[in-house]
């Protein structure tokens, strides 16, 4: 198998608060660095009640000061919410105090609604910048060039890695053109990962940051030694997502155990089309899942994500991928 990583959002469950979320994601991370999972990356989402990883610089300091080997990193960074500057020094912060294992990872998309995009202080045009704002950010982490009139302090000379992040052929595209590693978002936007995938590859040149393509793919996981508890686990975060497309997001909701019985059957699909990428089962069955997505995708690293109500269980999730 190739390495696998954790994306987790933080999620803040029905009756909790953003610090015991918080506070969770931290036990997660001194977890999953036990169970040798490589990096442990956080995303930034605004005005959702049911995630509390918006300050996501800020929510990777706490990890980095709980773990002390594994990788922590934004999957991702709207880079379009923030001047490259301000974000080449917040990870540069990073870098200064956990050295030589912090990722930016690097998305487009506001990672919020209208309302809350005009709060950032952006327009809806603002990631037609994306590429140049990218190359900017890139230049700031770099070592200083003479002459150079704006340094990031810290950051300037830091090189911290930086991924691009995608859900559809652009990302592909700009990742393969700029020769950085390339993450795919296919545990909630599973129609364009195998041509995303082709694409990032027929068109990789290599830089100075890679040689050779090297990509990401993101799949659920709800694992549990019974079946039954594991589609339990998952119910949650169908329920979650019905909600967020029918426009009522909120906390993760506690699961049941008849989702037809309370979900209607094309909401559902829906929402399942979308967590198509999602492994969930015993052990032999999480892991004759993420064997076949492998090899059917040729990932260099597979990044699991569980949004789960219950803290042990999501613990026991992830434990049971790591034994793979």
């Amino acid at each position: 198998m190739v390495p696998l990583s954790v994306l987790d959002l933080a999620p803040i469950t029905s009756g909790s608060t953003a610090a015991e979320s918080l506070h969770r994601s931290g036990d997660l991370a001194q977890h999953v660095e036990r169970w040798g999972y490589q990096r442990f990356w956080m995303a930034e989402h605004h005005n959702m009640t049911g995630i509390a990883s918006a300050a996501t610089a800020v929510a990777l300091a706490h990890i980095g000061s709980v773990t002390s080997s594994i990788r922590i990193g934004a999957g991702g960074i709207m880079l379009p919410n923030h001047a490259p500057l301000v974000a080449a020094e917040q990870f540069g912060t990073l870098a200064a105090l956990y050295g030589d294992r912090v990722d930016l990872g690097l998305g487009r998309a506001p990672g919020t609604d209208g309302a809350t995009l005009r709060a950032l202080r952006r327009s809806f045009n603002s990631a037609d910048s994306f590429p140049a704002d990218v190359q900017e950010l890139l230049s700031y982490l770099d070592d200083a060039q003479p002459g150079a009139a704006i340094r990031a302090v810290p950051g300037t000379g830091s090189k911290v890695p930086v991924w691009i992040l995608g859900s559809s052929l652009f990302g592909a595209q700009l990742a393969a053109s700029l020769g950085l590693p390339y993450a795919f978002a296919s545990h909630f936007a599973p129609d364009q990962l195998h041509a995303a995938l082709d694409t990032y590859r027929r068109s990789f040149k290599p830089s100075k940051y890679l040689s050779e393509p090297y990509a990401m793919a993101v799949v659920n996981v709800f694992a549990a030694d019974i079946e039954a508890d594991a589609l339990r686990m998952k119910s949650s975060m169908q329920l979650q997502f019905v909600a967020l497309r029918q426009g009522n997001p909120g906390p993760l909701p506690a699961p049941i155990d008849d989702i037809l019985g309370v979900v209607d059957p094309m909401a559902l699909a829906g929402a399942n089309h979308a967590l198509k990428y999602t492994a969930c089962g015993t052990p032999s069955q999480v892991h004759d899942y993420l064997g076949d997505f492998v090899a059917a995708t040729q990932v260099d690293e597979l990044m699991l994500t569980c949004h789960a109500y219950d803290h042990e269980a999501r613990l026991r999730s992830f434990e049971i991928a790591a034994e793979l």
